[in-house]
């Protein structure tokens, strides 16, 4: 058999991974946890809820009341004057009338703001008002 010049030769081979397969599945894995995340809506304030030893987890969707360590009253990421607790409340228990009104009082927060504020749930027809805790 003969051979010609130059053409006995193998073509070489590209020595590498092709990162595309891995790169797709890394892109697919991601948008499939954004989307299935579980988005948690908190207001805007941080407080030091105080221990408690008969605490209860609520699993429907509540409204939320909390209450700064100064007496100030935040309800969806926006501070509320007192005056407007009633009314804040009355709309979101239309938006949602299975949920419960649960207040985050500050451990520094006065029991004033506490019970103004358990007064205007109830005002607004919400009868069911748990306190949070640790």
């Amino acid at each position: 058999m003969r051979r010609i010049a130059g053409f006995d030769k193998k073509p070489e081979e590209e020595s590498g991974i092709d990162l595309t397969p891995m790169l797709d599945v890394v892109f697919i894995m991601l948008i499939f946890f954004i989307v299935t995340a579980s988005f948690i809506k908190e207001s805007g304030l941080e407080v030091n809820r105080p221990d408690a030893s008969q605490a209860q987890k609520q699993e429907k969707k509540n409204i939320v009341v909390r209450i700064g360590p100064k007496g100030d009253i935040w309800i969806n990421r926006r501070r509320i004057d007192v005056r407007n607790v009633q009314a804040n409340i009355e709309r979101l228990h239309a938006e949602s009338p299975g949920g419960a009104v649960v207040i985050q009082a500050d451990e520094d927060s006065t029991n004033d703001k506490l019970v103004i504020v358990m007064d205007a749930a109830r005002a607004a027809g919400v009868f069911n008002v748990s306190i949070a805790a640790q």
